[in-house]
């Protein structure tokens, strides 16, 4: 099913703006603050953020918003809602490791509707439209049809409170590096879907995470063929922070291994 064009169109303007002024600023020494122990957040994430929030106010000022750094301010309980990521692997980006991106979802009363995740630093566009598909620079994605988690390469992240929990969590990662052919922890959560959705990897999992780290980029992926769950394998709920997103063949293992 087919939106206003003009939903996509501001979703991918809003997120390549936002990659452009995130390169505008990389590797500059840019101010860092604590949000938490290892929580990190620039100036960079809050001026992205900035920007966003005053081209929905332009153009759609009956829309609400959702993002990392203000949170739901000034939301009205509207049928539209914004979901966005000013600077997903802001620790990356903070550190100059060039692995980060902008993630941006429209939902319509509680469904997501269209998605575009941008990284900037290797230029690709993932784009989404409910029910119609999903697309890398305009190329349909289709995920990879890896059948075993033998043949698989994997990816996950760890939460914030690492540091509390760290031998759940790691207990939970060597499960799974006992069966699968490589895990990898690039430290975006966004890009770390997308890439199961354009068949570089075929699954990703982490315990704590928030609406603007997987909305859009849950999306992308279930429109190039894959599936998300919790990793309880119940119906994925974004605000619940756990996922489970894989190309779809490797799942129930997955979920067996992690369970």
């Amino acid at each position: 099913m087919s939106h206003d064009p003009l939903l996509l169109a501001t979703a991918v303007e809003a997120v390549v703006r936002a990659g452009d002024l995130q390169m505008a600023k990389f590797g500059t020494g840019i101010r860092v603050d604590m949000k938490g122990a290892i929580d990190l957040v620039t100036e960079v994430d809050l001026e992205v953020e900035r920007m966003f929030r005053a081209l929905v106010a332009e153009r759609f000022p009956d829309h609400d918003v959702l993002a990392e750094e203000q949170g739901a301010a000034g939301a009205r309980g509207a049928r539209y809602r914004w979901v966005f990521d000013p600077l997903d692997g802001t620790t990356n980006f903070a550190h100059g490791v060039p692995i980060f991106c902008a993630s941006l979802a429209l939902e319509i009363d509680g469904q997501a509707v269209v998605a575009a995740v941008y990284d900037p630093n290797r230029k690709e566009l993932f784009t989404a439209e409910a029910g119609v598909g999903s697309w890398l620079n305009g190329q349909r994605l289709k995920v990879s049809s890896n059948a075993t988690i033998l043949e698989s390469m994997l990816v996950t992240g760890f939460p914030y409170n690492v540091h509390q929990e760290a031998d759940e969590f790691l207990k939970v990662f060597g499960q799974v590096l006992k069966h699968a052919r490589a895990v990898r922890r690039l430290g975006s959560a966004a890009i770390d879907i997308c890439w199961v959705a354009a068949g570089r990897m075929e699954g990703f999992w982490e315990a704590v995470l928030k609406p603007w780290d997987t909305r859009a980029a849950a999306l992308i992926l279930e429109e190039a063929g894959g599936r998300v769950t919790g990793m309880d394998g119940k119906p994925w709920l974004p605000e619940d922070g756990h996922i489970l997103a894989t190309n779809g063949h490797i799942h129930e293992e997955l979920l067996r291994i992690i369970g």
